[in-house]
């Protein structure tokens, strides 16, 4: 549900292990798929093509699809209304595992739709449409859902780690999504940079904003007693230290960091490319509104809103030094 770069590559892999999908998305992404098929690639050298009659196509959901698993992986702002659609199509009790970015996706598709059971899920990796149908895993992880009863997800988890994917299964997911959170803040980083990810975290300047970034969101999730999963070999404050270092020092400790291929890049910095909304409030606004919660403010993060926010009045790419002047940290 909300086959897009996410959508279409977790789909696309349980397609590749036999199992019957039905990709619910926009005209352009269906047309294209639907004309060419769909084609996963990865950094590992996979690749997968998946001819258009092994798909089920819709652009609306239909009603009364019996589903093993859905996995919900719409935009953070279109959650309750793909809830309500999927509770009025599915079965009741069925499962739904929120794909999604941000921390609180899967609770708001819960209270959307109640008579389904929907369970947090984390992506680590990042997923680019390099063509129309082409959709290219560019750095490697596991995804991560959160344990439940029965034998669905273990089913799909076997299904993905045919196709070179892990899926662990996690009592709590609440520290893993803040672990991830802090990561996508590069998400608008890379956006605003133009560049590929590997070549914009070898700029220094960008890495310093997005270790900005970082650092406000770690002090007030201290503050707030808000725990963040380590997702990378580092823990989170180091990784704040390791991102300001010299390049030549960053390239020398942060070789698996930067195990990237070319082709990979950010999602919003597709979602700018193509006009579209961003995922921005679920990223930088959940640190601003952490901070209002506790009465304080978080001025980078919301400068970083606002840029996005008006990239489509002004849609040049910043320099590092640019963006560090626009951030404040100059």
């Amino acid at each position: 549900m909300g086959a897009g770069s996410v959508g279409c590559y977790l789909g696309g892999l349980a397609a590749a292990a036999g199992h019957v999908v039905h990709l619910v998305g926009r005209p352009r992404v269906l047309d294209a798929i639907d004309e060419r098929g769909l084609l996963i690639t990865d950094c590992d050298g996979r690749k997968t093509q998946i001819a258009p009659e092994r798909l089920e196509l819709h652009e609306t959901l239909p009603h009364g699809i019996a589903a093993d698993i859905t996995l919900l992986s719409v935009k953070s702002g279109a959650t309750a209304e793909a809830a309500q659609i999927l509770q009025n199509s599915l079965l009741p009790g069925s499962l739904v595992l929120s794909m999604q970015n941000g921390v609180g996706n899967a609770e708001r598709a819960q209270t959307a739709a109640p008579a389904l059971d929907v369970r947090a899920g984390m992506v680590p990796f990042n997923i680019a449409e390099l063509a129309p149908g082409h959709y290219h895993r560019g750095t490697g992880g596991q995804l991560m859902v959160q344990a439940g009863t029965g034998n669905a997800v273990s089913e799909l988890a076997q299904s993905f780690a045919r196709q070179g994917i892990q899926l662990q299964q996690h009592a709590d997911l609440r520290a893993v999504q803040w672990g991830k959170l802090l990561l996508n803040l590069n998400n608008p980083v890379n956006a605003l940079s133009g560049r590929p990810l590997r070549a914009q975290l070898l700029e220094r300047g960008y890495r310093r904003c997005l270790a900005a970034l970082q650092a406000e969101a770690l002090e007030l999730m201290h503050a707030a007693g808000v725990q963040a999963a380590q997702l990378t070999p580092l823990p989170p404050k180091r990784l704040v230290q390791l991102l300001r270092s010299p390049t030549p020092l960053f390239r020398l400790l942060a070789s698996r960091m930067l195990r990237i291929d070319e082709k990979a890049r950010s999602s919003m910095a597709d979602d700018l490319q193509l006009g579209r909304a961003t995922e921005i409030d679920a990223l930088c606004g959940e640190v601003v509104r952490l901070a209002h919660r506790q009465g304080r403010q978080a001025p980078l993060n919301a400068r970083m809103l606002t840029l996005i926010q008006a990239w489509p009045h002004a849609p040049e790419p910043y320099g590092p030094r640019e963006l560090e002047e626009a951030l404040g940290i100059a």
